[in-house]
């Protein structure tokens, strides 16, 4: 593909995610980097600067209205991802939306409902999903080579402090650990789960149960939660945004295990991703697996792929899967007694 036929990208929000999406786009083989927006036209200015983009707009809706913007990567707060997937997609651009997808799974019903009839690709931001290694992974589990699945674990925490200034820690922005992190170990254990029962579509747990911790901003700073799927295959999920307990992956069968301390960024710069594979009766092996292009630029790269289909294929997140995902998610928040604000 040419630099001509690149797909022209904006970026909607210039956060923390915005700049990591924006320093790894260059490196994409279908991807320019175009536009940003921002509601300040002076942050736009300042993030046009630093990554070298041409137009900087000053507001969000002044970079759906630029004709030659054709895709776009919402990196918004949470609670306003609903409204501009829809603005996105009646403006006729295609979409990469940062996780979670919507605040609720009504609520994500309702915007893929606004999607469906614009005929532009939409896709959950779970990057790590679009890795190879991803599949590479499942694709061990589903043809048995670790025997039965027992067990899937999945833990993402990092430590911070609360700042009711911040997103992260505000109920009415839809703020919380189960959300921001427990959204990526909730895909990733329907996700094995669907593998371990043979599948090339995620599984959908039968019982969740959960707990966690509300704090002052009626957020939870940390959670936790069981599922259990079809053959009694079990998953424990750990998520916290107050403190650090390590982030991982490991899948225990009757016959080996799986484990990876990296599972949310693999190939992070365009790096192998790896995982530790054992067997019973052999020595602990490391399976690694290539990507040729930086994490964030994979998934710019599926969307060039797929617009036509307006989907990405398994094991990135479908239309389907995001749904489930958010149902399942409700169902956790649900056990803590967490409510958002838009939902009373």
């Amino acid at each position: 593909m040419s630099t001509a036929e690149r797909l022209n990208w904006g970026i909607l929000g210039t956060g923390n995610i915005a700049g990591k999406f924006a320093a790894q786009l260059p490196g994409s083989k279908t991807g320019r980097l175009y536009a940003v927006g921002s509601r300040s036209a002076n942050a736009a200015a300042e993030f046009a600067t630093a990554h070298d983009m041409p137009v900087a707009h000053g507001s969000y809706q002044d970079l759906l209205d630029d004709p030659d913007v054709e895709a776009v990567y919402i990196s918004l707060p949470n609670h306003i991802h609903a409204e501009w997937t829809a603005r996105c997609a009646r403006a006729g651009k295609h979409i990469l939306c940062e996780k979670p997808f919507t605040l609720t799974h009504a609520e994500a019903m309702s915007t893929i409902e606004d999607v469906r009839p614009c005929g532009v690709f939409l896709m959950e931001a779970f990057m790590y999903r679009c890795h190879p290694v991803i599949a590479d992974m499942a694709r061990r589990i589903r043809d048995g080579e670790l025997g039965r699945i027992c067990l899937i674990e999945a833990r993402f925490s990092g430590r911070g402090q609360p700042d009711p200034n911040k997103f992260r820690w505000q109920n009415a922005c839809g703020g919380g650990s189960i959300l921001d992190l427990g959204g990526y170990c909730m895909s990733m254990a329907r996700l094995l789960a669907g593998a371990a029962l043979g599948q090339e579509v995620p599984a959908e747990p039968v019982d969740i149960k959960g707990a966690g911790h509300v704090g002052e901003y009626e957020v939870d700073e940390w959670a936790a939660a069981t599922l259990r799927f079809e053959d009694d295959v079990l998953s424990l999920l750990y998520a916290s945004q107050r403190f650090s307990g390590g982030s991982f992956v490991r899948v225990y069968g009757d016959r080996g295990q799986i484990s990876t301390g990296i599972p949310w960024f693999p190939g992070r710069n365009g790096e192998p991703a790896a995982y530790t594979l054992t067997l019973e009766g052999e020595d602990a092996r490391e399976i690694s697996v290539s990507a040729d292009i930086p994490l964030y630029a994979i998934e710019a790269d599926v969307l060039a792929a797929h617009r036509e289909a307006k989907q990405a294929p398994y094991p990135c997140m479908t239309w389907s899967d995001t749904l489930a995902n958010m149902a399942a998610l409700d169902a956790w928040r649900a056990e803590i007694g967490l409510i958002y604000e838009a939902e009373r």
